[in-house]
């Protein structure tokens, strides 16, 4: 593990809360895993976190708690392309047995929205997505209109032929939050443009900022970027 993930584990580690692991199928049989961070009711919003490559749902322990505290539920997977940060596991990943392409992820964010639905939840669904995957929530969204909100930490076109993320921005019709390092802020903006949606956000820190939502969990940029999210995401509760 590099030395300053250590940090920010032995910062912000301790600050998760209780958290309950859930495990559900993607349509091509692979098992899904995951950790359930509840807030007070099911009719609260829920968000759907996934994290970047060579990671896990871990990513989101220090992250999810301050979420639930804002009122949302979350749910944050290992997706089937990731890794060991956090010096955790990941179980999809582990129980796929092989490496996985970042595109072949999909099917496990279409599983995090099925289980959404299928636990009763009621409130606005929110997909978030880390490096990659924030990505992939754009090509998630675009096929399900049923989604209330994006926020994208980095995107960019990770994912090959066959799935642009500007393509799939151009259909999707909700309110966008998108950030990331102050280095690809244009290539966010060129993301940015071509969201259907007129309610779209980006946020570029002042100093040079970092990749993905290690943002939030890194002490020296936190403080910037938490303010940015809180303000896209108060008007969901």
């Amino acid at each position: 593990m590099k030395p300053w993930l250590l940090l920010v584990w032995a910062v912000l580690g301790p600050l998760a809360s209780a958290q309950q692991e859930v495990s559900f199928r993607a349509a091509d049989g692979v098992r899904v895993f995951g950790s359930y961070y509840a807030a007070a009711s099911k009719q609260r919003p829920l968000i759907l976190l996934f994290h970047m490559s060579g990671s896990n749902r871990w990513e989101y322990e220090a992250i999810a708690p301050e979420l639930v505290r804002m009122g949302f539920n979350c749910l944050a997977i290992d997706q089937r392309s990731g890794g060991t940060m956090w010096n955790r596991t990941n179980r999809t990943r582990d129980g796929l047995g092989r490496p996985a392409a970042f595109a072949e992820a999909l099917p496990d964010l279409e599983a995090a929205l099925g289980w959404a639905k299928a636990t009763g939840h009621r409130g606005k669904l929110l997909l978030w997505g880390s490096s990659y995957s924030a990505a992939l929530v754009f090509v998630l969204a675009a096929r399900h209109p049923e989604v209330g909100a994006v926020l994208a930490f980095s995107p960019g076109e990770y994912l090959g032929p066959g799935l642009s993320v500007r393509e799939a921005a151009a259909r999707v019709r909700v309110p966008v939050f998108a950030t990331s390092a102050r280095f690809e802020g244009p290539a966010v903006r060129g993301i940015l443009a071509a969201v259907a949606s007129p309610d779209k956000t980006q946020f570029v820190p002042r100093d040079t900022g970092m990749h993905g939502s290690l943002a939030l969990s890194f002490p020296p940029y936190r403080a910037e970027y938490w303010p940015a999210v809180a303000r896209f995401l108060r008007r969901f509760v």
